[in-house]
């Protein structure tokens, strides 16, 4: 595929069950710390369920934004409001049965015509909705890291 494009992160065990995730390809990128919610974890910072739907509603407010923008529609604010639902699968195993969002932009009376058109158009071009809705195959690999003889 011509068009391809990669993303890479690095994720380290801090404490606990404490991590941070870093973006060595973006320039001026903060860590993101990650933590699990108690008993398991301290509930210091969230974890990955919320920052996937952290994800999923930034996608989806950027595609609403370009949409908008690109009908020439003044955008005053944006929010979004992401309901992440954590459910047990027929295992017993927790897993992300759902993902509610609700954006609210605030435009003027006159652009509300335009905002219907982008209702139409804009989940579409969300990459992180659209590939989580479709399903993303995900390669897992265990390897051994070597440590050094102490002394």
């Amino acid at each position: 595929m011509a068009d391809e494009r990669t993303h890479h992160v690095t994720v380290r065990l801090t404490k606990g069950y404490e991590f941070v995730a870093e973006f060595p390809g973006v320039k001026r990128a903060s860590a993101v710390v990650f933590d699990e919610p108690e008993p398991l974890g301290k509930n210091q910072a969230p974890n990955a369920a919320a920052v996937l739907a952290a994800a999923v509603g930034n996608c989806l407010a950027v595609s609403l934004t370009f949409c908008l923008r690109r009908a020439r529609v003044v955008v005053d604010d944006l929010s979004v409001d992401v309901t992440t639902h954590i459910v047990r699968n027929e295992n017993g195993r927790f897993r992300i049965g759902s993902i509610d969002v609700e954006l609210g932009p605030e435009i003027g009376d006159a652009d509300l015509s335009r905002l219907e058109r982008c209702e139409e158009l804009f989940e579409d071009f969300c990459i992180v909705t659209q590939s989580v809705r479709q399903g993303i195959p995900i390669n897992v690999r265990v390897k051994q890291v070597e440590t050094a003889p102490v002394g």
